[in-house]
């Protein structure tokens, strides 16, 4: 069985989903658009075979009717299937479970490398300075001004963030890794929450760089969020 994403979002074209699907090795649950599209573009970078399956988080039901409590207590996507019933939750750990499977890559350097630390530092970076800044931009509950404060310092962050991208094409230098699919997912909100980032040239040349790979097309276009 592949591994499974579990998508969060019911917005996913039911096309891209079949009521019975082949059961490969992993199985993926994710929201379309969610953090969740960082280790599914991980998976189709890595050529691993995998099924989708969405969540309707509204309802806590994954789309073949299971209760998604029952499948993650936590009642959040990414989580990760094994053939064996073993689940992942937790993006940036599943982004390096994912990574390990193809080491060729290069997404995660070798385990015990400062190489590899660095990666996972970037990780850290995203999920807890920007993942976390941008959730409560998306609540209509939380007050205004300090949604605006939020921005404002989301926008330093992007100013510094857009410095260090002037030194290469990714975070840590020539190759994509899996804290550069992180960082693609994120920075993608932005528009959704009217943080303005199109002045920064450096992260504008990052997204369309990003962007235009193969196995980031795939998974969006997976998720509908392409035509």
């Amino acid at each position: 069985m592949a591994p499974s994403l579990w998508p969060s979002r019911s917005s996913i074209p039911s096309r891209h989903l079949s009521p019975t699907p082949p059961r490969h090795s992993h199985e993926a649950l994710l929201f379309p658009g969610a953090c969740s599209l960082s280790p599914h573009i991980l998976l189709r970078e890595c050529g691993l075979t995998f099924d989708l399956e969405k969540v309707d988080t509204a309802r806590h039901q994954t789309s073949d009717g299971r209760d998604f409590y029952a499948v993650n207590p936590k009642g959040q996507v990414p989580v990760l299937e094994l053939a064996d019933g073993f689940r992942l939750t937790e993006g940036p750990v599943i982004a390096q479970y994912i990574a390990d499977q193809a080491q060729a890559t290069q997404l995660m350097p070798a385990a015990g490398t400062m190489a590899r630390y660095r990666v996972m530092e970037w990780q850290n970076y995203v999920s807890t300075e920007l993942h976390k800044s941008f959730t409560p931009l998306f609540h209509n509950d939380v007050d205004t001004n300090a949604k605006a404060a939020l921005a404002a310092l989301l926008r330093k962050k992007m100013e510094w963030l857009d410095a260090q991208l002037q030194h290469g094409p990714y975070l840590t230098g020539e190759h994509f890794t899996a804290a550069d699919a992180y960082l693609f997912v994120v920075l993608g909100w932005a528009k959704f929450v009217k943080l303005d980032i199109s002045d920064l040239a450096h992260l504008q040349a990052f997204l369309h760089r990003v962007a235009a790979r193969p196995a980031v097309q795939a998974a969006m276009r997976a998720e509908g969020l392409l035509g």
